[in-house]
């Protein structure tokens, strides 16, 4: 078993860094950040799933970490910087973890290709809206006020990346919750609680969408597995490697 180490690698012009950890050989998680983050913010998770065998990729989305600064940050380039890593690392498929953007990112992951994806696990992921009447999390004072005061205290990450995001996120895409049902592997969704500024209750539709899904609540608020690290890793580390359990 190998520490956390820091590579690179670009993909259509974009270079994504990633913390590599544990057996090269093992099965293989990909964890995604959320926006205004890094992955240096798995270091528990990460530590857990390589002491367990796991090869385990912790990546800086683009505009993150020290990832690519791009004059655009669509959605979709999120998702294929992810899709490319995979590649360039000769990655088949793989458990993904993602938080917030990263779980909007690794929710889409797992729709647009359902083999790649072996376990999911979306802890508070960003949810686009649904219609244009419906009142949108993204929009309230409980996300902005905490994402602007982020914003001008941190400087890990580009500013245009996070508001370009949530922007992204405020617009209607019934595309992304009728892909929900072609998600196969099995799903672990973790809600902060009402704490959140995500609804609870919309995570649940979430869940009632996906085939293979468990609803689990750690009030602990939006970023659950900084905030009460034990209890996520005491859910997310035995889902995970459950599928290591069941091979013979």
């Amino acid at each position: 078993m190998t520490g956390p180490a820091a590579r690179a690698v670009t993909t259509a012009g974009v270079t994504i860094s990633f913390r590599e950890a544990g057996d090269p050989e093992g099965p293989a998680a990909v964890l995604l950040h959320g926006g205004a983050s890094s992955g240096a913010t798995w270091h528990r998770l990460s530590a857990a799933l390589a002491a367990a065998g796991h090869h385990v990729i912790a990546a800086d989305l683009r505009g993150h970490g020290t990832s690519s600064r791009t004059e655009q940050y669509p959605l979709t380039g999120f998702r294929d910087d992810i899709l490319g890593l995979l590649e360039a690392l000769h990655i088949e498929s793989a458990a993904l973890v993602g938080h917030s953007l990263g779980g909007y990112v690794a929710a889409v992951i797992a729709q647009q290709q359902p083999p790649r994806v072996t376990r999911l696990v979306l802890e508070e992921p960003g949810l686009p809206g649904r219609d244009g009447t419906e009142r949108h999390e993204l929009s309230g004072p409980r996300f902005l006020l905490p994402a602007l005061a982020g914003l001008v205290i941190r400087r890990g990450f580009d500013r245009s990346a996070v508001t370009s995001a949530v922007r992204q996120l405020r617009a209607p895409d019934m595309n992304w919750w009728n892909g929900l049902t072609s998600i196969t592997a099995p799903t672990l969704l973790i809600s902060g609680g009402p704490a959140s500024h995500i609804p609870p209750q919309r995570l649940a539709a979430v869940a009632e969408s996906i085939r293979d899904s468990e609803l689990v609540t750690i009030p602990a608020g939006h970023r659950v597995h900084s905030r009460s690290p034990e209890q996520y890793l005491a859910v997310v580390v035995p889902f995970l490697t459950a599928s290591q359990a069941a091979q013979p």
